[in-house]
């Protein structure tokens, strides 16, 4: 009964206090997990929410774009959005919109849509239908005051995720284009973890395809400073140690400081270890001289987690080559027991992390976790 209530309540047609009244409570509703079930198996609800969208009055606007924010959250939401409420089309219309002042929210939307590949291929089929490609996302993303009204930081997200399919990163891998070099300067762009955080994610999700390590370590698109530079901090290296760095990355001053989010230092390390699957990319990196960064970091960092990943890339900087046959680590055959033990290991590895955490009161919120719980 009180879903048919509110139904009536959320049509363009009813006054615009009784229609902020309604869209008030549903906002408050969408910010616990009892409500979004509520929603879930009330999806009419949503479908009215979105066709509010584009209600004249900008409060009530925001409101219904702050509920699909927090339904979009959830995964279990994910389908009645996009299937139901046939979401997508409007979000992507409205997102190239330079003068739209809700962007910010269609891109947080949008990221949490992408988190999961069972709604992340539906987006990038959309995308097709609505003639957005990533490179425009990439050009919006790095154009400076773009939409006045929105920062954009989101598309960083969304970028990332969108990465994890390979028809888009093949368009940000494409040497004729300058797609993924765009983005590098944002690796260090103090306003917004989440534009860096969504960022090295995309990076890292490209570095997937080894077949471009090469390219990337290239002067084409030279991405080892921009990857080492947050990972950099002001400790005095010797003359020889600077002197094999990169130019960038010599004779830091006194007050250089490092990335402060400790799960995007993690996804810097990662991005590091998979340059590293390659020959020419362990190469490259102890060409560099990348080691003794690595090896000032692990002395400086409390996060558990991330000195585990400067171990994991020291072993390989400091380590022998593998055997013919084997140079390749992306390709390399795991035998499944060992695979096995691996997976127990890594899991033991996370519980520690997990404990330690509980145990020091400390509370992050990974880039790569949902957007949402927005209440009035």
């Amino acid at each position: 009964m009180l879903s048919i209530s509110l139904l009536s309540f959320l049509t363009p047609e009813t006054r615009p206090d009784v229609k902020g009244h309604a869209t008030d409570y549903l906002l408050g509703l969408s910010g616990n997990r009892e409500g979004l079930l509520h929603l879930l198996t009330n999806p009419d609800l949503l479908v009215a929410v979105s066709s509010l969208t584009s209600d004249p009055s900008n409060a009530i606007a925001k409101e219904c774009y702050l509920i699909l924010i927090n339904a979009s959250a959830d995964e279990k939401l994910h389908q009645v959005l996009v299937n139901r409420a046939n979401v997508l089309p409007g979000l992507l219309k409205n997102l190239q919109d330079p003068q739209f002042m809700f962007t910010d929210q269609i891109c947080t939307i949008l990221s949490n849509l992408t988190r999961h590949r069972p709604t992340c291929n539906p987006v990038s089929k959309a995308m097709v239908q609505q003639e957005v490609s990533v490179a425009q996302l990439v050009d919006m993303f790095c154009t400076e005051g773009f939409n006045k009204m929105a920062s954009l930081h989101y598309l960083g997200p969304l970028l990332s995720n969108l990465s994890q399919l390979p028809d888009h990163r093949g368009v940000m891998l494409d040497p004729h284009r300058s797609v993924i070099k765009r983005l590098l300067p944002f690796l260090s762009y103090e306003a917004s973890a989440t534009r860096r955080g969504g960022v090295i994610a995309t990076i890292r999700n490209c570095c997937l395809d080894h077949a471009c390590h090469d390219w990337m370590l290239g002067d084409d698109v030279d991405v080892l400073p921009f990857l080492l530079l947050p990972l950099a901090g002001p400790e005095e290296l010797s003359e020889e140690e600077n002197e094999g760095l990169p130019v960038d990355l010599q004779y830091l001053p006194d007050d250089k400081a490092r990335e402060q989010d400790p799960d995007i230092r993690k996804l810097l390390l990662e991005t590091l270890l998979l340059l590293t699957a390659t020959k020419p990319g362990r190469q490259t990196l102890k060409k560099n001289n990348v080691y003794p960064i690595i090896r000032e970091l692990h002395r400086w960092e409390k996060d558990a987690s991330v000195s585990a990943a400067c171990e994991n890339l020291v072993q390989v900087l400091i380590g022998d080559e593998p055997e013919e046959g084997m140079e390749n680590l992306l390709e390399v055959e795991v035998p499944e027991e060992v695979e096995e033990k691996l997976k127990q290991a890594d899991q033991k590895e996370q519980e520690e992390n997990k404990k330690e955490v509980e145990e020091t009161g400390e509370n992050r919120k990974s880039q790569q976790i949902q957007e949402g719980w927005i209440r009035s």
